[in-house]
């Protein structure tokens, strides 16, 4: 199959904007697979709680879903992408999953990062594997690759791949996502984000870029630059993923000893 990431810098709090710049990609993109950023329509740097109330949407009966769904409909291609998510009194930083036939799925990020602290609610999904056909996909949102035990989970249900959106700002990911990719055999997709959010008194947010998808053995089949907008795609043997052979005598999820784990 074909999978890919579109990397750019969402324009805070111009979700119409941002909008169009991610149906923009999707019109040009040509595989199977695309993930976006984490919040990659609203931006990322909220000031207060009404302010990502005011940014997020119900999923998936919100316009932004609903305008996702049209730009796909029809179409054999698969979307990830990280948004605000509204539900009664909780606000959940979320990635949803679109298809051909229209909404999939939604995975609410189980590992809030600094500041997100205090705007969002924890995610309540837990770790969930959805079988598109071409493979089977787990999701993960930014500050959860800080946790082995995401990657691992998703591994253990079946996934092929992990789609990851994020907004990273550490600079220690691109190189960890190698080892999650190694440790539990699956592939990749990491889609980050470019440019600088500053806004109020908060100090500035740079974004590092360097988006990239990797292979169950760690190759990296590409990594974005660190500043420019991109959108990549690659072909992958999903098959690659459902081996955890690791030599004729040891099975990677097989040899694992989990009654001595805690």
């Amino acid at each position: 199959m074909n999978v890919g990431f579109f990397q750019f810098s969402p324009q805070f709090g111009e979700i119409q904007r941002n909008l169009e710049t991610i149906i923009e990609a999707i019109d040009s993109f040509q595989g199977d697979l695309l993930v976006f950023p984490e919040l990659a329509l609203s931006g990322y740097q909220f000031l207060s709680q009404e302010e990502a109330r005011e940014l997020s949407e119900e999923v998936p009966s919100g316009a932004v879903c609903q305008k996702i769904e049209q730009a796909i409909r029809g179409r054999e291609l698969y979307v990830v992408v990280g948004l605000a998510e509204r539900e009664q009194d909780s606000v959940y930083n979320s990635a949803v999953l679109i298809g051909p036939k229209g909404y999939i799925g939604t995975y609410r990020k189980t590992h809030l990062f600094f500041e997100e602290t205090l705007w969002f609610t924890p995610g309540n999904t837990g770790f969930h594997v959805w079988d598109i056909g071409l493979a089977k996909i787990g999701l993960l949102v930014c500050f959860d690759w800080f946790y082995p035990e995401a990657a691992r989970t998703l591994a253990l249900k079946g996934a092929d791949i992990l789609c990851h959106p994020s907004n990273l700002v550490l600079p220690h990911c691109p190189d960890a996502m190698v080892t999650r990719c190694l440790e539990n055999h699956v592939f990749a997709i990491t889609a980050n984000r470019v440019g600088i959010e500053d806004r109020g008194p908060q100090d500035a947010l740079s974004f590092i870029g360097l988006s990239e998808i990797v292979a169950p053995n760690g190759k990296i089949f590409h990594r974005a630059s660190r500043k420019e907008p991109e959108l990549f795609s690659t072909d992958i043997d999903v098959s690659q993923a459902r081996d955890k052979r690791i030599n004729p005598y040891n099975d990677l999820l097989k040899d694992r000893r989990a009654e001595w784990y805690t």
